[in-house]
Order: structure tokens, then sequence, then C-alpha cells
């Protein structure tokens, strides 16, 4: 184990958290808002451990898979815990537990909240709380992998947490070049999102929080009633939007690279489509007689199914008030997710893609038992070690899901409430139904609760495996 080398990274993850409070700062100036000192503490605190914990440079820098997953895993808790302070020390959020789980979900981009009254907050705490959604969208190792050098497979691991999906490549031979084309698509859309908001007449604070949450596929927003007061126009830039960063970053890169065709034609950005289309349709046929305004119901249609495929959780209507069928078809997309290798949460489409093949490959083996036939994505054969990745991972997912369930279910809240609280927590979506709806929140779940759904959400974030990592004995007897 490369100790030395994973005290490094995470001291330049503390020492870059640090300096990204800097822009609240400058935020709390402009407004002449009084939680400065705040910021400035927890940014004190977390330069000056970062600055002792890279003090001593290390002499290996090649880091193993096992260490990548490691970094991954403690990385995110540092960073949950640092960036936690400033809503602690302001007096924005005075229980510890609370200020943690405001801060786990706007960092893994889930964006359920323990607010009753997101109004109240200074805006230098609102451009923060949705800042971090920007920060978690493409995850901040990933950042790291772009400015800090090393090698072995270690690197690999972290894109591999860091940009969920079956499967993870390279956009270029270079795993840090890879990152800082990752970054930069990343920031020109987030600012595109800015532009066009600004030209459709919201303010720049505003056009700037959304546009963090709608990038980061978050979900935290400004408002109390979250986007049902901004105009049409606007609603549709952040739908659209959320659709966009719900695709895979390798759709653009392919599109940069003027290979517009290929890019197009992908598999997953069919089926993604296929059901944001089915999905929008189905809801808006179930919803036109209880709106009885054919327009309203699309654009709440459209706009609902968006956000919740893309684990955004932004809302336009009260969803947990809809017809039980289109709360139905809610819940399922919850699960399906945006695509591998975005910003978005979920098992991803992919993952639901090929193990819907696997099942028709499965019964088609039952007819034709003499018949070889092998299972294709994106016009390549599946790999064996791919199946059993993504079998794995659904056990997992199944097993932690249930076990999450069982502990939360011991506060006495409603099967919905419980289930869809879980549902939203480690799939990153956000709301969920009844008490943790679009209109309730978080905040009545006990600390144990709120714990469980705060490893939920980093579990949810990095794949399961990277937290998973933590709790078996055999990695902390190495430590």
């Amino acid at each position: 184990m490369n100790y030395s080398f994973i005290r490094y990274v995470l001291g330049w993850l503390l020492i870059i958290v640090g300096i990204l409070m800097f822009l609240p700062i400058i935020v709390a100036f402009v407004y002449d808002e009084n939680v400065i000192l705040a910021f400035v503490i927890s940014m004190i605190l977390a330069v000056c451990i970062g600055f002792f914990m890279r003090m001593k440079q290390p002499e290996n820098r090649n880091m193993k898979a096992k260490e990548g997953l490691i970094i991954v895993a403690l990385g995110w808790i540092f960073i949950s815990v640092f960036a936690s302070f400033p809503f602690m020390l302001s007096g924005s959020i005075e229980k510890p537990i609370d200020a943690l789980f405001e801060t786990v979900s706007g960092l893994t981009t889930t964006g359920a909240s323990i607010l009753t009254d997101v109004e109240a907050l200074p805006k230098s705490m609102l451009f923060w709380r949705s800042f971090t959604h920007w920060i978690g969208g493409m995850g901040i190792l990933v950042f790291v992998l772009a400015i800090v050098p090393m090698t072995g497979g270690g690197n690999m691991s972290i894109m591999k947490a860091e940009s969920p999906g079956p499967k993870v490549g390279k956009l270029v031979p270079k795993v840090q070049s890879t990152a800082k084309r990752l970054y930069a698509m990343y920031i020109c859309m987030t600012l595109l999102e800015i532009v066009l908001l600004l030209i459709a007449d919201m303010d720049v604070f505003s056009s700037i929080c959304m546009s963090f949450g709608t990038a980061g596929t978050g979900g935290f927003g400004i408002l109390r009633d979250s986007c049902n007061s901004y105009t049409v126009p606007q609603q549709m830039i952040i739908a659209v939007f959320m659709i966009a960063f719900g695709v895979n970053f390798n759709v653009y890169y392919l599109i940069w690279l003027r290979k517009v065709k290929p890019a197009l034609l992908s598999e997953e950005l069919r089926a993604y489509l296929i059901i944001i289309f089915s999905a929008v349709l189905v809801i808006f046929f179930n919803l036109w007689n209880a709106y009885n305004h054919a327009f309203t119901a699309f654009k709440d249609a459209f706009f609902t199914v968006a956000s919740v495929i893309t684990t955004t959780g932004f809302s336009t209507a009260d969803f947990d008030k809809w017809p039980e069928f289109s709360k139905a078809v809610l819940v399922t997309i919850m699960f399906v997710g945006a695509c591998a290798g975005s910003t978005g949460g979920g098992i991803k489409v992919s993952r639901c893609v090929i193990m819907l093949k696997t099942v028709a490959k499965e019964v088609h083996s039952y007819l034709y038992p003499n018949n070889i036939e092998k299972i294709r994505f994106e016009e390549k054969v599946i790999e064996h070690n791919v199946l059993r990745s993504i079998n794995v991972f659904i056990m997992t997912y199944i097993v932690v899901f249930i076990f999450s369930f069982l502990i939360i279910s011991i506060d006495g809240y409603s099967f919905t409430s419980n289930f869809t609280a879980v549902v939203a927590a480690i799939n990153n979506i956000g709301p969920g139904l009844a008490e943790v709806g679009p209109s309730g929140n978080f905040a009545h779940y006990s600390i144990l609760s709120k714990s469980v759904l705060i490893l939920d959400m980093l579990a949810g974030r990095l794949e399961l495996f990277p937290i998973l990592m933590l709790f078996i004995p055999k990695v902390w007897k190495k430590f």
C-alpha cells in the first residue's frame, strides 16, 4: 500500500476544496453578508491541513487499483466533512449531522435536503450549496488527476469510480489528458447554460446557481418552489440541459472531433432518448385530464421526466400529487438513471440495456440450445468480465438497498416515504414521494437514518464498491 501517495493526494484534495471556498467569500462580500468569517476559517483549516498532508513529497507515485479506490472513498469523506464547516460555523445549519447530510447531498449531486426554508439562507451559502453540485458533478478527483501526475492502475480506478458506468475508457491515451478534456467540456457546457439563462431574462445569481445544479444534475434550488416560479423559456432551458448533462460525455468528445455520425448513432444515446420520449408521452396523457390544460401537462411532464431520469431533482410541480400511474413511471426511471459517463446517477441506461439483452439471450438459448450467441452493445461484443461486473453491481445494489430500507424503517414513517427515500439517496435523485416528496424534506429522519442515507448517497455516486471497501476488515488491517 502506497500510504505516502494516498496522504499526498488527500492533501491536494483539501487544498483544492479550501481554495474553492474563496468563491462564496466573494459572493458574501458582494451581498454584504456576515458569514464571511465562517468561510475564511473553513478555508484556512482545509488549506493548512492539506499543505501539512502533502508537505512531504512521495518517493513512489505509482498507485495500484486498490489504492485508487481507497483514495476515492476517503477523499469524498474528507471533502464532505470540510465542505460542511461553513454551514455549521455560520449557524445556517446548526446540527453537524444535518450539515454533513446537506453537504454530501450536494457533492454527490443528490439534492435531498433537510432545510425547511431554503430562502432563509444567505446568498453565499446558497451559492456554496449549489457549487457543491458542480464540484461533485464531474468529480473533484478527476480534477486532481488533471493536475497531479501519477502512474499505475489506480488512476484509472479513480476515473471508473467518478465517471460511473459498466465500462469507463480513456478519451485519449493518457488518463491526465482525458481528465482535462472532460473538465473542458463540462465548463463550456456550464457557461453556455448560464449565458442562455441570462438571455432568457434570469438574474445573474440565479443563472449561475441553477446552472451549477443542472450541470452536476444535482437539484438544489434557491427558491422554495424549486423551478416553478421561473418562466417557461427558463424552465425549458434547464430541462434541455438536464438531458444534455445526462448524456455520456464520450458523445460530446466525438462531436468535438467532428465525428458527428458515430456520436449520434450511439446505442446508449438512442435508448436514453427513447426512454425519455416514452415516459413524457405516457405521463402527458395521464396528466391531461388532471390538468385540463394540454400545454401545462406536457411542460410539467417533460421537465419532471428530464429531472428524474437524469437524477437532478428540480421540479415545476409537486409530482407526489400526480396520478398513481405517473408516479409509478417516475419511480421506474429513478432506478434507470442517466447514461454512463455522465454526471447523472442511477443504475445507468447502458447497464439496463445490457441486462435486457442478457435476458433475451438466455431465453433464446432455451429455444436454440446449440446456438452460440454473443451480446453486443455499441457494435462491440460485451466481454465476460463486463457482464460479470454488471451482475455483481446489481446484486450488491439490491443488498445495500434492502439493508438501508430496513434500517430507516425503524423510524416508523410510511412505506412510500422510506422506500423512495432510499431510492432518492442511492440513485442520487433528491426528492422521493410522500414525506420526502418535492414539497417535503429529510429533516424528520433520525441520526441513524440520516447516517445510512449519507452512506447511500456516497455509495450511489461512487458505484458502491469504494465505500464498501472501507467496511472490509482486511483493508483496514493492511493500513
